[in-house]
């Protein structure tokens, strides 16, 4: 399956203040992250954002506001961002059937998204290096159950490169800066 950026959304789960500094190599995730999350909004792909919690979690990384622009956040309380319903009709109106994912944790609301995203006939699109969790082995448990359930998995590199298609697209010099 190809994935072209016409029928593409970039959904952040839970990239909060207080969970992602309990991740495991947060520094990496943080920076592969918001790699991916500035060369989608530069190629004016959306962008959601969804915040568990946000009372007690704080909000999401001032840094990935930053580069999501104006993009669309919502509260939740379920793990899966698919049963709070104001999400899942956000998704549904989108009328883009590609969702890649990004966020936290890996093994608890990523996967669990992934898995209703796919159930509900959205193709999720898990960013491997753009998810984590508070331990190594939650992260690669939670990539693995992905694999099971049929979730497709890629880097931020390569579906960054995947959208743009081609060299001479307009936004080649912004992506190429990105991933450097």
């Amino acid at each position: 399956m190809r994935i072209m950026p016409e029928d593409s959304l970039l959904f952040v789960i839970d990239m909060q203040e207080k969970l992602v500094r309990a991740m495991y190599e947060k520094e990496k995730l943080e920076e592969r992250t918001l790699m991916l999350i500035r060369g989608v909004h530069g190629m004016e792909i959306p962008i959601m954002l969804s915040q568990q919690y946000t009372r007690g979690l704080g909000g999401s990384l001032p840094a990935v506001y930053d580069a999501a622009g104006s993009s669309r956040y919502f509260e939740k309380s379920s793990f899966s961002c698919w049963r709070d319903d104001d999400i899942r009709q956000a998704l549904h109106d989108s009328k883009r059937r590609n969702i890649l994912i990004a966020g936290t944790e890996a093994h608890v609301c990523v996967l669990q998204t992934c898995i209703d995203l796919k159930a509900d006939g959205f193709e999720p699109v898990l960013v491997t290096d753009c998810i984590g969790s508070r331990r190594e082995n939650d992260r690669e448990y939670g990539i693995r159950r992905a694999m099971q359930e049929g979730i497709t998995v890629t880097t931020a590199e390569a579906i960054l490169f995947e959208l743009l298609q081609d060299s001479k697209s307009p936004y080649f010099k912004k992506i190429s800066g990105l991933v450097k």
